[in-house]
């Protein structure tokens, strides 16, 4: 196994096992970096979502300023339910920190847009196709990760909103990150993972700490708003695809 594959599987099941044994860390360790100014009590997910709405133009062109904001709103949604999704949401802060830092930087004019980045950096040739050695924090590289990533929780959302009410959130949820991110993992990470995952909590809580009123509401909720993520997720993935950017290492 290459050393860069043994570093990244070390932090994912240390991520994992401090999620089950300290369910207080990842409020405390991102809350440096998000600086939200609302209380809990003002966090509502149909607002997240909604904002994922205004990712598009209407030449479906993917802004990565809401993008990012977007995505800052969907890991405050994961750490109102404690540290067991700290093995997403803490490669989630440090991808966004990537990509703010390429939109403030000397280049910040090819970071507008998910297609003028892509256009850049390829043209450019600022993206490790084969193996990953001169761009490993390129934007076409962090961008595919919380792409990844997206899909997961699209996915892991709509089982909360279709499943029934003694449906098993660990059941859901390892079904969403088998169909998702689990390819993407080595085996000892994902065996961590599922393992983690039976400590999550109802799908009342779930449905609850989305703040949107009862269950029934919240379910509601997810159906009008899911497809906002869906589309965003749709194009992006179009766009890859068209430059073989799929399976970037």
């Amino acid at each position: 196994m290459p050393n860069s594959m043994c570093v990244e599987s070390a932090k994912g099941i240390a991520a994992v096992w401090f999620a089950s044994k300290n369910m207080y860390l990842l409020g405390r360790e991102l809350s440096s970096y998000w600086k939200m100014e609302a209380s809990e009590s003002d966090f509502n997910l149909k607002v997240v979502l909604v904002s994922f709405k205004q990712c598009l133009t209407e030449d479906e062109e993917v802004l990565l300023d809401h993008y990012i904001n977007s995505w800052k709103g969907l890991v405050r949604f994961l750490n109102s339910l404690g540290t067991i999704f700290s093995f997403i949401s803490k490669d989630v802060a440090s991808k966004l920190q990537t990509m703010e830092q390429l939109r403030s930087g000397p280049q910040r004019e090819h970071y507008t847009s998910l297609q003028s980045m892509v256009a850049y950096e390829v043209g450019n040739k600022l993206v490790d196709l084969d193996r990953r050695s001169r761009y490993p924090d390129s934007g076409c590289r962090t961008v595919l990760r919380l792409h990844r990533a997206l899909r997961w929780l699209q996915l892991f959302l709509e089982s909360l909103r279709t499943s029934p009410e003694d449906a098993r959130t660990a059941v859901l949820c390892t079904d969403s990150y088998n169909a998702s991110l689990a390819a993407y993992h080595p085996w000892i990470v994902r065996r961590a993972v599922t393992v983690a995952f039976c400590t999550l909590p109802t799908r009342k809580v779930f449905l609850e700490v989305m703040n949107v009123g009862s269950p029934e509401q919240a379910i509601e909720m997810l159906g009008e708003a899911l497809p906002f993520i869906e589309h965003v997720y749709d194009v992006s993935q179009k766009l890859y695809a068209d430059n073989s950017l799929l399976d970037l290492p």
